[in-house]
């Protein structure tokens, strides 16, 4: 893989090669007049208000960290924004940020009037590129935002998971296991954005075959704190036993229960730990509660009867 271990730096000039003339760089000494809002000094060094700048539109982070957003801010307030923020202007006396959307804002917040910028033209699929890159080379981006960047470049510029891989120095391995993820129910995922489960226990709930075994698997851990190895071996019991499939491969029965029935379910897998199924519905009917070890049994009943020993 050629452009493994290659700096965010390095990518962009072969971005640039490959995609002239749409990946430009503007310089104060190759260009008469700048764009409105664009200032150079004695150095050719291009300066911007930071309130002029806004999110790339191919950005594919969605959430910032508070804490490391406030260090950053700190740090630009004693030290100012060291690494040029990457821009292209947006035609409308705004410019989107390329790459250094973190550095922006830490500007901002820092209250700084000016920070230093490098002018750029990419197409869509290189600002997705880009973005991609900075965020993985500087491990920004949580997984479900990874797996969904590397899904949005391969649909905008019709790539394989190898050529994806290519681009952004990874193991192909490493792309599709990411991919993956985006098999899991979405508030599984919403999990994984939060940090409730970490990318190893997603993996352990996507080794399970059936929505209602991954929604399970996600309860025990939510409720009994499983490690991923504890998760894992979870997993694996879950797997071993299932019953073997009557008549074929036949599609699972869709659940036409009430939407709420179904969320008050979940709500008490995750309480409990362990398998529940309600029959019936808000005025009548019944609740199974499944066990697979003496573990999950002194739980349950701990939970049911709290002031009681087994």
């Amino acid at each position: 893989m050629a452009r493994l271990g290659k700096g965010l730096g390095a990518l962009m000039e072969e971005a640039d090669q490959e995609s002239n003339p749409t990946g430009v760089v503007v310089k104060a000494s190759a260009q008469k007049k700048l764009p409105n809002g664009i200032t150079s000094d004695e150095d050719g060094t291009l300066w911007v208000d930071p309130n002029l700048l806004k999110p790339n539109p191919f950005q594919p982070r969605t959430y910032f960290n508070e804490e490391r957003l406030k260090e950053l801010t700190e740090s630009v307030r004693q030290e100012g924004v060291l690494s040029p923020v990457i821009i292209e202007d947006a035609g409308d006396g705004s410019f989107y940020i390329i790459a250094g959307e973190c550095r922006t804002r830490a500007a901002r917040d820092a209250g700084l009037e000016k920070i230093p910028v490098q002018i750029r033209k990419y197409s869509d699929e290189r600002k997705l590129e880009v973005a991609l890159i900075e965020n993985i080379q500087r491990t920004d981006l949580n997984p479900i935002e990874e797996a969904n960047a590397y899904y949005r470049l391969m649909e905008l510029a019709n790539l394989t998971q190898d050529q994806v891989a290519d681009k952004v120095g990874k193991n192909r391995s490493t792309v599709a296991n990411c991919l993956r993820l985006l098999k899991l129910p979405e508030d599984i995922q919403n999990a994984v954005v939060a940090e409730k489960i970490s990318s190893g226990h997603a993996r352990a709930i996507l080794s399970l075959d059936s929505d209602s075994d991954m929604r399970l698997l996600y309860g025990k851990i939510i409720g009994q704190g499983l490690s991923v190895r504890q998760a894992e071996a979870e997993a694996k019991i879950l797997k071993e036993g299932k019953l073997p499939a009557m008549g074929g491969n036949s599609e699972p029965k869709k659940d036409n229960r009430d939407p709420n029935f179904i969320a008050l379910e979940q709500k008490m897998i995750d309480r409990l730990g362990t398998k529940v199924q309600l029959k019936g519905n808000f005025k009548k009917g019944s609740i199974v509660i499944d066990y697979f070890t003496s573990d999950d049994l002194n739980k349950i009943y701990s939970i049911i009867v709290p002031d009681s020993d087994l």
